[in-house]
């Protein structure tokens, strides 16, 4: 379909995607040279909701359900921009690996957000 709400669906759900591959390679890369299993759990599990959410609300029953997991992925992904930072902060990421990943993250964000705030002005 070519209607605008099915577009960017497809759109957040692709870079919703690619961002949880990112994040699994970043946990491959914190567990296997970093010897840090603690945060990277905690990046995994909320970098990966993001998109895991994304696609189940492809199932969703109504435009409430629709919501509540749009806005499940996006607290999951300001939680993610969380982990990000702190594991800046403890240099278990230099700066430049920081910025890409917290860039994607915040591209994500926004689009989350304009899905968010369109599908709730509909419902009221």
């Amino acid at each position: 379909m070519e209607n605008g709400k099915l577009k960017k669906e497809n759109i957040v759900s692709d870079k919703s995607f690619a961002f949880a591959v990112r994040i699994v390679k970043l946990y491959q890369y914190l567990a296997n040279n970093k010897k840090e299993y603690v945060l990277s759990k905690q990046i995994l599990r909320s970098g990966t909701s993001i998109g895991a959410n994304v696609s189940e609300v492809q199932q969703g029953q109504s435009k409430k359900d629709f919501l509540m997991k749009m806005n499940i992925s996006l607290k999951e992904c300001s939680e993610t921009k969380y982990w990000i930072k702190l594991l800046a902060a403890t240099d278990y990421i230099d700066s430049k690996m920081k910025e890409s990943i917290y860039n994607d993250c915040v591209e994500l964000e926004k689009l989350l957000t304009a899905i968010v705030n369109k599908t709730a002005k509909n419902i009221k």
